[in-house]
């Protein structure tokens, strides 16, 4: 249950930045829902298909469907509200790299993978939803411009590892590594943090 529920906030908070940033693009309804769609369910149908599990969790389980286009339409209704918070669609693509980031970790796990396969797949699970999005925005993806994005991801899920080698319940591993994964993106945009330039 408790994995359940990360995986409905994950999925609410990446399709709260996927209608953000469609109606930023002045796209119809239909667009914002495919954009909203795509953003929260794309990095975890691609995660399924590396591991064989098929179909995808949202053609098995209608309850993500539905959140989805419940959250489309509360965002629409509330987008002014939504513009108000200061920086958020940052801040919910943030809290959905966090979330997500550990259920393609604990996926990994279920299927028997080595940790750097999981947390790869947690990598994938996290980024690949924003990398359609923007693509389909003509936007460059956040994770191949000089951000720490997929890095916050890779971090937290080694985090999650070490994490559980300590005498703590696993559900606290779980959430630290949420947690670092959210607090390593905050900090580095905070603090300018970015990769090295390779270009001269």
């Amino acid at each position: 249950m408790f994995y359940f529920v990360i995986d409905i906030l994950g999925t609410i908070a990446f399709a709260i930045s996927g209608v953000l940033v469609a109606m930023e693009k002045k796209l119809d309804l239909f667009g914002v829902l495919i954009i909203a769609f795509v953003t929260a369910i794309g990095g975890g149908s691609l995660r399924d298909l590396l591991i064989g599990n098929t179909p995808v969790v949202w053609m098995r389980d209608a309850t993500y469907v539905i959140t989805i286009v419940i959250t489309v339409v509360v965002s629409i209704i509330f987008v002014n509200q939504l513009k108000y918070l200061r920086r958020s669609l940052f801040l919910f693509d943030t809290i959905g790299i966090g979330l997500y980031t550990l259920i393609g970790v604990e996926k990994g796990i279920e299927a028997g993978l080595l940790p750097i396969m999981c947390i790869a797949l947690g990598t994938i699970t996290a980024s690949f939803g924003g990398v359609i999005r923007d693509m389909l925005c003509n936007e460059i993806p956040v994770i191949f411009r000089k951000e720490i994005y997929a890095t916050a991801c890779i971090l937290g899920g080694a985090s999650y590892f070490l994490l559980t080698k300590l005498p703590i319940a696993e559900s606290y591993a779980y959430s630290g590594a949420i947690v670092v994964v959210i607090g390593l993106r905050l900090l580095a945009v905070k603090c300018k943090i970015r990769l090295p330039n390779i270009y001269r």
